[in-house]
């Protein structure tokens, strides 16, 4: 089923100082990152918050971008896969990704969950922390039939995340936003390095991609609170200022690539 984006989600009244959810998603990020500042000026500070916060609050207009990619030269033969198959990407928060993907004609489930590091560190304290290895990253499971591995990648350069930015995604800084494929078997790796090539080198960026391709060594789900997080937290403010702008550039953008709505 369709995310439907409210109507009113840009307007003004959404209050972000009363929504307890995006505040409690920020105080650990706001501490990180001034942290190390407290021995500077107040006023001094003051202006970095409010550059940070003007980040924040325009990091969904950042999103909207339109870039136009050309479909994957080099890609999975349909005819040659069976079964549901799985892709692994991490691209930034998981709450967007995860809502990108869920709109994808031939996509039967999408996890938001962790990669890059080991199943002890693989909690969403821990990882946010920056300290483990882990990426937030998304388990999708898909049908071949109906939308290739190819395709999958193509939309998530296009409109899942920002793929020439290091170790940041939108308001989020740190190695767990960090951009990654990570490959399960030979094939998924050489479509996915052939299609980086391939933007490179026709230029479709205005600098080179940073993203990772990396053999997947495990997928370990978040916490359940974080599972399906835009379906049903539609008016959180972090959903509003970074989400809606991916899912209406994907509806803009891949109109074939939808799922019917019921």
């Amino acid at each position: 089923m369709l995310i439907n984006i409210p109507r009113d989600w840009r307007s003004p009244e959404t209050d972000k100082a009363s929504d307890p959810s995006y505040l409690n998603e920020y105080k650990s990020r706001w501490r990180r990152l001034i942290g190390p500042l407290k021995n500077l000026r107040f006023s001094i500070v003051t202006g970095l918050v409010a550059t940070l916060v003007a980040v924040v609050s325009t990091s969904g207009l950042m999103q909207a971008a339109v870039v136009s990619l050309p479909d994957p030269a080099v890609d999975i033969d349909r005819a040659g896969a069976k079964g549901a198959q799985t892709a692994v990407f991490a691209g930034g928060c998981f709450w967007c990704t995860e809502a990108v993907f869920e709109q994808l004609i031939g996509v039967h489930k999408v996890i938001s969950g962790f990669s890059g590091g080991d199943a002890a560190s693989a909690h969403y304290e821990m990882v946010s922390s920056g300290k483990t290895n882990h990426a937030e990253s998304i388990q999708i499971t898909f049908d071949p039939s109906k939308i290739s591995y190819g395709q999958l990648l193509k939309v998530f350069f296009a409109v899942a995340h920002d793929p020439i930015t290091l170790n940041r995604q939108g308001p989020d800084w740190g190695k767990q936003y960090r951009s990654v494929v990570f490959y399960k078997d030979a094939e998924q790796k050489r479509v996915a390095e052939a299609y980086i090539k391939q933007l490179d080198d026709a230029k479709v960026f205005h600098k080179p991609i940073v993203t990772e391709v990396t053999a997947l060594k495990g997928f370990y789900p978040a916490e359940e609170y974080h599972q399906q997080f835009v379906r049903r937290n539609p008016n959180n403010s972090y959903v509003v200022v970074n989400a809606y702008p991916k899912l209406e550039k994907l509806k803009k953008q891949f109109p074939e690539l939808l799922k019917k709505s019921k």
